[in-house]
């Protein structure tokens, strides 16, 4: 592994926060190097993330698929492909990558550092791919699969109770902007309990109109719920299921009155 002042300790720093105890620093110092950098440094033989991004997208596919296999006995083949494709897509990784804040730990060319390449979607997607490559090989298939779903675990919820919903907060957006050219505003109207049984209550908000609301035990958890709850709505379903991260949301995750016509909100 190239040897560069603090560089050691901020790999060490990433497989912490990535959970991914024993992960080679040597596969995951090429995971985090793009193709700019090593090819600006010909004459040191570094090594960049594109062929552990091909590992990682091959084993990523085969996680996701199974576990979609799995958690949606009876899905139409049809339908599975669409769900994978959407949760294996380029910015859901980008997504996940953020939040795992890989792009602060990328090796990138001068030329990507000064076009603001530690926040392009295309880099942050190829690096999470190619990290999950570096897993495979350093950590094996089922300690892979296990920090793959805890990566994607947001993305996944409702799944096992068929809703089938995948990140409702951005399908709540791309409806509520086709429809009316508005984004959705999530509002903290509660929260309860101690700091580690902490419980959020949040509405979505579009225009001047309540969609839905919804709990969870953290924010990010409430507003997927509220989402859900606002989408079902939207959507004329007559059997929204009103769940948190937790299960049954109670009096707080009821429906706005089947959400008539949006008020406020003119249709282009």
């Amino acid at each position: 592994m190239e040897r560069r002042g603090g560089r050691r300790e901020e790999l060490e720093r990433l497989r912490s926060a990535l959970g991914a105890d024993g992960l080679d620093l040597a596969l995951l110092q090429e995971a985090t190097t793009h193709s700019s950098y090593a090819n600006e440094r010909p004459g040191e033989g570094l090594s960049h993330n594109e062929r552990l991004e091909f590992l990682g997208d091959a084993v990523l596919g085969l996680i996701i698929a199974e576990h979609l296999f799995k958690a949606l006995p009876g899905r139409a083949e049809g339908r599975l492909a669409k769900l994978k494709a959407r949760l294996v897509s380029e910015p859901v990784l980008a997504r996940l990558a953020g939040r795992l804040a890989l792009g602060s730990y990328l090796l990138l060319g001068r030329g990507e550092e000064l076009t603001g390449g530690r926040k392009r979607v295309s880099i942050l997607a190829d690096a999470l791919e190619a990290v999950i490559g570096a897993c495979y090989l350093s950590l094996g298939w089922e300690e892979t699969r296990r920090l793959v779903l805890a990566w994607w675990e947001e993305e996944l919820t409702g799944l096992a109770s068929g809703e089938e919903v995948l990140d409702a907060k951005s399908a709540l957006q791309e409806l509520t902007q086709a429809e009316w050219r508005e984004r959705p505003e999530y509002r903290v109207i509660g929260e309860e309990g101690p700091d580690h049984q902490k419980k959020f209550c949040v509405e979505v908000w579009l225009g001047e109109r309540s969609l839905g609301r919804g709990e969870g035990r953290t924010k990010k958890a409430a507003e997927q719920a509220a989402a859900r709850v606002a989408l079902a709505a939207l959507q004329g379903s007559d059997k929204a299921d009103h769940r948190s991260d937790e299960g049954e949301l109670g009096g707080g995750g009821r429906r706005t009155g089947g959400v008539p016509p949006l008020s406020g909100v003119d249709k282009e």
